[in-house]
């Protein structure tokens, strides 16, 4: 609990809140108090308060624990309303009742003012990027899927057909991802799968299938030593982009 004597001028300050509360004055039968507080926190008196501001039978109680920006308005604006009540409360002679509802108001503000701090400085986990090989002979279809895929902040290498991947994952670092045609010359889908599945240093690596025909026309197992997902065109590229997240662990 905030433990606050509250003389004239004495000011008590939330820096990460931006909230400063100001005793202005005390005489026998007002106390003036002053909040200086951001635009999001409304600040009014009570007698003028629109109902769809009114304060709550217990409005600190009423606030749960952090849940998100929208409870966090709450909290504040319950809290900066009890403020206003206490000197109502001060107005009204009820200084006791005054002191527990300003002190209850106070401890609210240091509380959301220490949970902001301690969010502030939480250390950012950056999402990793996603690595990507598309191999299509088409291509007019390799470029558009490959920029679609860029444009979600997924760093894209393409080839030609089976054998210019396979090329590629030999003198390369291997992706995270190979979105592989199946209909190619030279090396088609199933024959890449079948070389990449066979080669222990690309156990864990993720191979789909995009291409226009559909599984059974095809002789290739599903799942790790097979394709880990078949996707048929005309696809839907936001649904390949999700399923490749949910492959890799990233959603």
């Amino acid at each position: 609990m905030l433990v606050l004597s509250r003389r004239e001028n004495e000011k008590i300050v939330f820096p990460t809140l931006g909230i400063t509360v100001q005793v202005c004055g005390i005489n026998r039968t007002t106390t003036r108090i002053g909040i200086d507080a951001p635009p999001s926190v409304p600040i009014m008196r009570e007698e003028v308060a629109d109902t769809k501001y009114a304060m709550p039978a217990s409005p600190l109680a009423a606030a749960a624990p952090t849940a998100g920006r929208h409870q966090l308005k709450n909290r504040l604006h319950a809290a900066s309303l009890a403020v206003h009540l206490a000197q109502k409360q001060l107005n009204a002679g009820l200084a006791d009742e005054a002191d527990q509802t300003l002190t209850a108001a106070l401890s609210e503000f240091a509380a959301l003012d220490q949970e902001m701090m301690t969010e502030k400085s939480r250390p950012v986990t950056a999402k990793r990027t996603i690595r990507a090989l598309v191999v299509d002979d088409n291509s007019n279809e390799c470029a558009l899927l490959a920029e679609f895929l860029r444009l979600h902040g997924i760093k894209v290498e393409t080839a030609n057909d089976g054998q210019e991947a396979l090329d590629y994952l030999k003198c390369h670092d291997r992706p995270d991802v190979v979105l592989l045609d199946m209909r190619m010359p030279r090396c088609d889908g199933p024959t890449t799968v079948a070389a990449i599945r066979r080669d222990a240093a690309y156990e864990g690596l993720k191979v789909f299938a995009v291409s226009g025909s559909k599984p059974d026309e095809w002789i290739v197992e599903p799942g790790a030593r097979g394709v880990d997902g078949w996707f048929s065109k005309p696809i839907n590229p936001a649904t390949l982009v999700r399923q490749m997240n949910i492959a890799l662990g990233l959603n």
